[in-house]
């Protein structure tokens, strides 16, 4: 198993960042990283994924998620944009990056207490990776996805303190 940790992404990462690639058939439920790094919108923030030291992914935590998805409250982070290097799936680094979430983001959004994310109904794998790493899928849906619908997970973050302490 790999040993994967998050960083916040920097300006000097851009071009092996946008070295990252889905296969053709997941840019549906993804993008390419590319786009969000050369456009990037001033409510999310981009953040790395590195598996055994080598950047292997990439995420965005959206801070406004509420203004879009009505089950999520005001000051909510959304998770958004997780991809993973083609050549780098199937390791179980998707799953690990959502395990290491919590403690990251206590770090990085100290007031934060709940994370909420979509993921496309025909998109099993990664709905699994994100149910393995702590998610909580309620049986709910989201009919406003760009590829239908999605389901809807929810993961509450501990106190801060409450997680120092394991």
């Amino acid at each position: 198993m790999s040993v994967v940790t998050l960083a916040p992404y920097t300006p000097d990462q851009h071009d092996a960042v946008c070295a990252l690639k889905v296969a053709p058939e997941q840019v549906v439920f993804s993008g390419q990283a590319e786009q969000f790094v050369t456009q990037p919108d001033a409510d999310m923030d981009i953040h790395v994924i590195h598996a055994d030291g080598a950047l292997v992914g990439f995420f965005r935590i959206d801070l406004d998620y509420a203004r879009i998805h009505d089950f999520a409250a005001p000051g909510d982070l959304g998770l958004r944009s997780v991809i993973v290097d083609h050549r780098h799936q199937g390791r179980g680094i998707g799953s690990a990056m959502i395990r290491a979430l919590p403690v990251y983001l206590a770090r990085h959004y100290p007031g934060a207490t709940d994370i909420w994310l979509t993921v496309n109904l025909r998109n099993p794998g990664a709905r699994k990776s994100y149910l393995n790493g702590g998610f909580v899928d309620n049986g709910a849906h989201y009919l406003g996805g760009d590829a239908g619908p999605q389901h809807i997970l929810h993961m509450t973050l501990e106190p801060a303190l409450s997680r120092s302490s394991a």
